[in-house]
């Protein structure tokens, strides 16, 4: 099929494969959907490129794939020390080390073509971070393929390409589907109608082709027809290598096809000539995805068991180490011992290799073919999937996993096990939010084993049940934990567990006004030590927790974009979710709600994550929703209540508590507003001084007779103390709108110093879009005889397109002049911080990622020219 409308991305694949000649490294990557031609596009440039050094791996989308499969598959072509690191079993970091230095050693052009990443698992899409940052310096061009459509916002691939797209070296390429007129020239002498044929297929290169070579009169149903169709016309052995091609997988080696299907000359001849697939030196492969798919769908489930047997038993015969592949293959089979064996082998390699999701898969694999095995080894597969599902944010699987675990070590009499999965437990049953079975899981396992000595396992139930009286705000029996644990840990050196105990004392010591940031730090660096990478991401989340908590911005912002990368870097999904769900508290209280809601609405989707995640942005939802008097601000808080009740974390309770009494408040509820001040007072315990003024403050706004308890945050005090200009400046100087707008509104008397305050708080309440916030103000003004007070937002922001203010608009165009944060804060008279959050209400209601993004939006809607 001759290569139709694809001029533009040929010349720019060309001009960066010399770009890469002359030693400017570049990493491609060629997005589209199924069937519209990358593989194609990829190999027009191998017939244009013939003096380049070519290797090509692939992602397997047909069975858990083999952690770093296609370095294995480029590690035959490259050979030398890339090809012996692999075959001795070399970590990770080595390999990635040793491909960069291999690529930066080779003279001449090499092009390393990666197929369907969007199948990768996440070491090798940890490689593609790795080297699209380094190899500018080398003469390589590396090219991705990746299906685009269908991956989710948290999908690993969607992260990674957010992070690449910054980098020097990366470009991108999108392939459309084909036009009607190129649909019409592929169909010409079919005898097919081009407008028929182009509606059925919507133009995707793959769907046009099989429909025009099947040679039918009429278009048919489906594109799997059309494949089925052509596959009709071969010879039985033809067909029955074809099948066995499908069952075996995206590239065939023809070493283990021969012996799986015999594969006569006569059939292969006849095979190649099909159209379906092609051959790639000792390997075979369909030429499309799709096709195979179709195919191997097309064998009986009979035929299908027996082919993946004989599939099996050559590879068993070649002796490949591929335990990944192994197992698929011995599921498929039905031999229940050697998908048990080879699953979990390669569940613990993939562990080790930080591909948690393929390691999870595995796990569960491993234990559908458990029953009958030894009970303390299934025992440690159970154990070993809860603790890739809880990285993943499935708590609710690890909680499940790790009790039947805990019932076999009973059973097996292992108290030592039985502890530790006991601690473990608690874990998954406090993300879960069942705060009580938590810490009776938790008290019960140090019990367990305080009896057997200074264990590495006791270092942990410590560790564990401080945690548990962390979060509960019983600050003096958390560090005593934390402290006990490091006693245990130290001799052991144990440095996991030094840097979690580490972590609770210094956020329990936080609580108590006491000396937090260098414990915290230190146990951030005691981790990225030793390695540990659950370690490093929860340092990161509670150093992001804690100075947001102090409303401290600025070291905020720098905790936070470390950790997410981090996070997203080693696959470590709860960690990674819990850090944007803080992320959406801190511009809620910044007064960036756009963002907030943005980030909200992610982490509440549907499959989304565990309840003790999702209370952050419930919460958070539900209060800017009630501000904005929106729908669905009681569905949110409601749920939230629920799931913090049943944490019986008093952090979680006071902060829901507030939310509904000011939701209350804003609806005019008083009595209700009040109540539930009174509960969040009622969740005493281990507050830090944030905490107790906020509560303190809302007493005294919905006419609790309640008095303040201990030391209160300054801006709080202020309030109470009746100095609401003095608060409103705090507030102002910490970056916290919202909370300047309530301090003003405060004020009492209708003096010119009181309706300036009004007047204010009324604009800030305005600009953020806090309708309900508005009303309030402007009824308080009213009693008070205040005229010629402002109706609605200012008639500029009316009349903008996009709602922007006459401060954004002019942001707006500055942006589109090219200037950065600190320029715009010059030219505008504002602070650079200011100006940052004016640059994100803009992005946020332009509906676009990136300034760039911004800018060319303004100039395609006529409201600015054209970009810098």
């Amino acid at each position: 099929m001759p290569l139709l409308e694809r001029e533009a991305q040929l010349a720019s694949l060309e001009e960066y494969a010399g770009q890469a000649r002359r030693g400017d490294g570049r990493l491609v990557l060629i997005a589209g959907e199924a069937g519209v031609g990358k593989s194609a596009l990829v190999e027009h440039l191998q017939r244009d490129l013939p003096e380049g050094t070519w290797c090509w791996g692939a992602c397997d989308g047909l069975f858990t794939p083999q952690p770093l499969g296609p370095v294995f598959d480029i590690a035959v072509t490259l050979g030398g020390d890339l090809l012996e690191m692999c075959r001795a079993g070399a970590a990770r970091e080595e390999l990635f080390s040793v491909l960069l230095r291999q690529v930066r050693g080779l003279s001449g052009l090499h092009v390393l073509v990666v197929e369907d990443i969007h199948w990768a698992d996440e070491a090798t899409i940890d490689l593609l971070r790795f080297l699209g940052r380094r190899i500018r310096d080398a003469s390589v061009l590396l090219v991705a393929t990746y299906r685009d459509e269908g991956l989710s916002a948290m999908h690993p691939l969607r992260i990674a390409l957010g992070d690449l797209a910054t980098q020097r070296s990366v470009r991108r390429i999108t392939l459309p589907p084909l036009s009607a007129d190129a649909t019409a020239v592929l169909a010409e002498g079919s005898g097919l109608d081009p407008a028929a044929l182009y509606q059925l297929t919507g133009g995707n290169p793959f769907y046009v082709s099989q429909v025009v070579q099947a040679g039918m009169s009429e278009v048919p149903a489906s594109v799997r027809d059309a494949v089925l169709a052509r596959a009709a016309r071969l010879g039985s052995d033809s067909r029955a290598v074809l099948d066995a091609v499908a069952l075996i997988g995206t590239r065939v080696e023809l070493a283990l096809l021969e012996p799986v299907a015999d594969c006569p000359a006569s059939a292969m001849g006849e095979l190649m000539t099909s159209g379906l697939v092609a051959e790639d030196g000792r390997t075979l492969r369909f030429r499309h995805e799709i096709a195979r798919l179709a195919v191997a769908g097309a064998v009986t489930a009979r035929r299908r068991s027996a082919i993946h047997a004989r599939i099996l038993a050559s590879l068993q015969a070649l002796g490949c180490d591929d335990d990944a592949r192994m197992a698929f293959f011995a599921e498929a089979a039905g031999d229940g011992q050697a998908a048990l064996r080879h699953a979990s082998a390669a569940a613990r390699r993939a562990a080790a290799l930080a591909s948690h999701r393929e390691a999870a898969a595995q796990f569960e694999r491993a234990l559908r073919f458990a029953d009958g095995a030894d009970p303390a080894s299934v025992a440690g597969l159970y154990d070993g999937f809860a603790y890739e599902a809880s990285l993943l944010d499935r708590w609710q699987e690890a909680a499940e996993a790790r009790e039947q675990a805990l019932a076999l070590w009973r059973d097996v009499g292992d108290r030592l096990r039985e502890g530790d999965t006991l601690r473990w437990l608690a874990r998954s049953l406090c993300s879960l939010s069942r705060g009580r079975e938590a810490v009776a899981a938790a008290r019960a396992a140090v019990a367990l084993l305080e009896p057997l000595g200074p264990t590495v396992e006791l270092a942990w139930a410590y560790a564990g049940l401080a945690v548990m009286w962390m979060v509960r705000g019983a600050n003096s029996d958390a560090i005593g934990l934390a402290r006990r644990a490091q006693a245990v840990a130290g001799p052991l050196g144990l440095t996991e567990v030094l840097s979690d105990a580490l972590n609770s004392e210094a956020c329990a010591v936080r609580a108590t006004g006491g000396p937090w940031t260098g414990p915290l730090r230190r146990a951030l660096e005691v981790a990225l030590a030793g390695q540990h990478e659950a370690q490093v991401a929860r340092a990161y989340v509670n150093l992001y927790a804690c100075y947001g908590a102090e409303r401290d911005w600025a070291v905020a912002e720098r905790y936070f974009t470390e950790g997410i990368a981090y996070c997203d870097d080693h696959d470590i999904s709860t960690y990674s979710v819990f850090l944007r769900s803080d992320r959406a508290g801190a511009l809620e209280r910044t007064g960036r709600w756009d963002e907030a809601v943005a980030i909200c609405r992610e982490l509440l989707s549907p499959g989304g994550p565990s309840p003790n995640i999702r209370l952050c942005p419930l919460t958070r939802l539900g209060t800017i929703r009630a501000r904005r008097g929106e729908p669905g601000a009681w569905e949110c808080l409601d749920e939230a209540i629920e799931y913090a009740d049943g944490a019986g974390e008093p952090q979680s309770i006071v902060a829901v508590r507030l939310a509904r009494a000011e939701a209350h408040w804003l609806d005019g509820e008083l009595a209700d507003a009040r109540r539930e001040a009174e509960l969040a007072d009622d969740a005493a315990g281990g507050w830090d001084g944030w905490d107790r003024g906020a509560v303190a403050v809302w007493l005294r706004r919905t006419g609790s007779a309640r008095p303040p308890r201990g030391d209160l945050a300054a801006p709080y005090r202020r309030q109470l103390d009746g100095d609401w200009a003095g608060a409103a400046r705090l507030w102002t100087e910490l970056g916290c709108p919202y909370e300047t707008g309530l301090a003003l509104l405060g004020t009492a008397g209708s003096g010119s110093a009181g309706e300036a305050s009004l007047r204010d708080a009324l604009q800030i309440f305005t600009d953020l879009g806090a309708s309900a916030t508005v009303r309030l103000t402007r009824q308080k003004m009213r009693r008070l005889g205040i005229r010629s007070i402002p109706v609605g937002p200012r008639p500029a922001t009316r009349a903008h397109p996009l709602g922007l203010t006459w401060r954004e608009r002019e942001v707006l165009e500055l942006i589109c002049a090219g200037h950065t944060n600190a320029e715009i804060a010059g030219k505008l008279f504002i602070s650079a911080k200011t100006a940052g959050h004016h640059v994100s209400a803009v992005l946020a209601k332009l509906g676009v990622p990136t300034r760039h993004a911004a800018a060319t939006r303004a100039v395609r809607l006529g409201l600015a020219g054209t970009p810098c």
